[in-house]
């Protein structure tokens, strides 16, 4: 019954438009129900162009303010770790004297430096004297601190960013590398 009296809604809209461009009104209008009422005054009127405007646009624009988001956030712990190695870095030219385990006591200053990175996600290399050493210890190598000779610190770090539940850890690889000299 509602859809045949929609049809005859719909005929009758018809009519009226073809009327109106033609200029002259050939039939009555019939009293329509409230609810025909309330419809046709949605189907005129501007009222819900907002609403629909707001269902197109705001799906593409939360999809670019997450994106943005997340890359700040990598972006934010590049910059990080990068502090974090020059800090390494400088503290193991400073304690090159006094250290039995240069890479245990700089791994320490590293992830201490950068307390909201996984230290678990960190990888440290510290090259003394032509040697690198990728173990986050080397008890008793600290005769290679020699005065003068440059250190190297890097360290690669193995975010966890994920995009609407897609991992993209391989893209997400950072690395910084400082060099210090022994004095």
């Amino acid at each position: 019954m509602e859809i045949l009296e929609g049809l005859q809604n719909q005929g009758r809209k018809f009519t009226r438009g073809l009327s109106r461009l033609l200029g002259s009104r050939s039939e009555p209008v019939a009293r329509r129900s409230t609810r025909g009422r309330s419809w046709a005054a949605l189907i005129h009127s501007d009222e819900g162009n907002p609403l629909v405007e707001m269902a197109l646009v705001v799906p593409p624009l939360m999809a670019v303010m997450t994106g943005l988001i997340t890359f700040a956030m990598a972006f934010s712990n590049q910059v990080t770790l990068t502090q974090a190695v020059g800090t390494a870095g400088q503290y193991l030219s400073q304690i090159r004297t006094s250290t039995t385990d240069p890479c245990a006591d700089t791994y320490s200053a590293l992830t201490k430096a950068a307390p909201n990175l996984n230290p678990a996600s960190i990888t440290m290399t510290i090259t003394m004297n032509g040697t690198a050493y990728t173990e986050n210890t080397c008890s008793g190598l600290q005769t290679q601190l020699i005065q003068g000779s440059p250190v190297v610190v890097y360290a690669k770090y193995a975010c966890n960013l994920e995009i609407y539940k897609i991992n993209q850890t391989s893209v997400c690889q950072f690395g910084a590398k400082v060099t210090e000299y022994e004095y």
